[in-house]
């Protein structure tokens, strides 16, 4: 995670600390490249904190990451789970150029619950962000990520996957959301591993590439492996 551990964003599923970040640290894309090599990591996933405090919510530094990492060694491959960068498509641009191998938004949750788990997110907005990253290098593969057991209708998970496959999308992950503390949203519901089954074949149906879909998935979950089946090799 990029950008440092504070966020300027308080959702109601979230244990990551809600106050005023730190400046950007120059030297950070410097070292995640160092820390890659010396890992021998073949595949990276670069995410942050949103970062409503920076004029370009942050895409220069991620933008600097994925150009570290690279010059580090070519063979990498580079996933970013971003932020929503407010919509801001310059910055979403900076981002993109930069030629990450899976560009990742996740919605999180369908759209009726959004003012109470993502009151500062909006769910257009982040549909928008996935659809303008695929405009932009159409062989860019997208991927975004769901929870379920907030209170969302089997109906309204199957319409977020629809909006998904509109803008693109080419993969997803689902997974059960647990409460991470007693100030977050509680679990509405523990859902059952067949239902989450039928959810994946669903999703293959609907057209997207790779889904992972069970109780334990997240967002980064195996995320080398899923790479290599979106793309067939």
């Amino acid at each position: 995670m990029i950008l440092g551990d504070h966020c300027t964003r308080k959702c109601g599923f979230c244990a990551v600390s809600y106050r005023t970040p730190l400046r950007p640290d120059p030297k950070e894309p410097q070292r995640i490249a160092e820390a890659v090599l010396e890992m021998g990591l073949r595949y990276v996933v670069l995410t942050s904190v949103t970062r409503d405090d920076l004029p370009d919510g942050g895409a220069t530094h991620f933008a600097e990451c994925i150009r570290s990492v690279r010059r580090a060694s070519s063979d990498i491959k580079i996933e970013v789970l971003t932020p929503d960068f407010q919509g801001n498509i310059e910055a979403l641009k900076k981002v993109v150029e930069a030629m990450p191998d899976v560009f990742n938004h996740n919605l999180e949750t369908v759209s009726r619950l959004y003012p109470v788990v993502r009151p500062q997110a909006d769910y257009d907005r982040s549909l928008f962000v996935l659809k303008k990253a695929k405009e932009m290098v159409p062989h860019l593969k997208t991927k975004s990520g769901l929870m379920v057991g907030l209170g969302e209708t089997t109906d309204e998970v199957l319409s977020l996957m629809d909006d998904l496959r509109a803008v693109g999308c080419d993969m997803l992950t689902i997974g059960q959301y647990l409460q991470p503390t007693k100030k977050n949203l509680p679990v509405t519901e523990y859902i059952m591993p067949k239902v989450f089954e039928e959810l994946k074949e669903i999703a293959l149906v609907k057209g997207f590439r790779h889904v992972a879909s069970a109780p334990l998935v997240r967002s980064s979950f195996n995320a080398e492996d899923h790479w290599h089946e979106a793309i067939g090799s």
